[in-house]
This record gives C-alpha cells, structure tokens and sequence, in this order.
C-alpha cells in the first residue's frame, strides 16, 4: 500500500528521507521508538505523539491535515517493529 494513497506528499517525504540521513537526526528519531510496540502502532493517541515528536526532532511543520494523513497510513500498516517483513517492506515503500 503507497503512502500516496494516503494523501501523503512525494515532497514531504523526500525531505524527510533527507533529514534521516543526518546522523545527529537518525539517533534521535531511532531514541524516540525505541521500545514502541505493535500496539502502540495502533493506537491513535500515541501515534500522535509520535508524528508529532518526529516532526520536531526534523523540524518539520505539519499541517493538521497532514498530520492525520500520516497517523491513518501508520495505523493502516499495521507494523510490527519486531517483525522483520514488516520492517523490510517499509523499507522497499521508502526507498
């Protein structure tokens, strides 16, 4: 499933794939999942959160729209972080 179909931008994501590849950056997004579960995944609350500490750590400013775009593709993935199919096939999306 594309994040296009979700309404999520090319742009957008491109300059994210870009801040990720600062080191500085990575580490701390990486800080901030680690431990996130499957569950939390799925709940809509904590994934707000997460947008929301992401898109600060890349100093991204999110319309509201654009917010809710992206927590409705991460809960429609249903990602498990310990799943390493999972993990690979969000990886081929991006790439």
């Amino acid at each position: 499933m594309s994040y296009t179909k979700f309404g999520i931008r090319p742009e957008l994501v491109e300059r994210v794939k870009a801040k990720m590849k600062n080191p500085v950056v990575k580490d701390r997004v990486k800080m901030l999942l680690n431990g996130v579960n499957k569950y939390d995944l799925q709940d809509r609350a904590k994934v707000r959160k997460l947008v929301r500490m992401s898109a600060g750590i890349m100093q991204e400013n999110l319309t509201e729209q654009q917010e809710e775009q992206l927590i409705a593709f991460v809960i429609a993935q249903k990602i498990d972080p310990n799943n390493t199919l999972h993990l690979i096939r969000l990886w081929a999306m991006f790439r």
